[in-house]
C-alpha cells in the first residue's frame, strides 16, 4: 500500500509541475523568457517544452499506454538532466539543482510503478520469465 501511496504522490507531483511549468512557459511569462535567455537556450525551446510537458504529465497519469509511459520518463529525464546542466554552466547557485529534485521524484515515481503501468516484457523479466 505505501508503495502504491508513494506513486501516485510522487506521479501526480510530476503532472502538477508539468502542467504549471507549460502553462508558465506558453503564456510568455517574463520570468520564463528571461530564464530561458539566461541559460542560453532559445525562447522556440520553451514552446516547445511548453507543449511537451503537459503531455508527458498526462501520459504519467493516464492508465494504459505503457510505451507511451517509458518515452515520457525518458523525455522528462533529459529535460532536467539538461536543466540540470544549463543552470550549473549559468553558475545559478542553488537554483541549479531544482531539476535535480524533479530528477529525484522521476526515479522514485520510476521504480515505485505498479505492475499495471509496465511493459509486459519488463514485468515478465521482473517475474524471472
Amino acid at each position: 500500500m505505501a508503495r502504491k501511496v508513494t506513486y501516485w504522490v510522487t506521479t501526480g507531483l510530476l503532472a502538477a509541475m508539468s502542467l504549471l511549468a507549460a502553462f508558465t512557459y506558453l503564456s510568455g511569462s517574463p520570468e520564463a523568457v528571461q530564464g530561458f535567455t539566461h541559460v542560453g537556450y532559445p525562447q522556440q525551446l520553451r514552446i516547445i517544452l511548453g507543449v511537451a510537458k503537459p503531455l508527458g504529465g498526462i501520459a504519467l497519469i493516464v492508465p494504459g499506454f505503457p510505451i507511451l509511459k517509458e518515452w515520457a520518463y525518458a523525455g522528462f529525464t533529459f529535460a532536467w538532466i539538461s536543466a540540470l546542466v544549463a543552470h550549473s554552466l549559468a553558475h545559478d547557485g542553488g537554483m541549479a539543482f531544482s531539476p535535480l529534485i524533479l530528477l529525484v521524484l522521476l526515479v522514485v515515481s520510476y521504480v515505485t510503478r505498479p505492475e499495471s503501468r509496465r511493459r509486459r516484457a519488463e514485468s515478465a523479466a521482473s517475474k524471472g520469465l
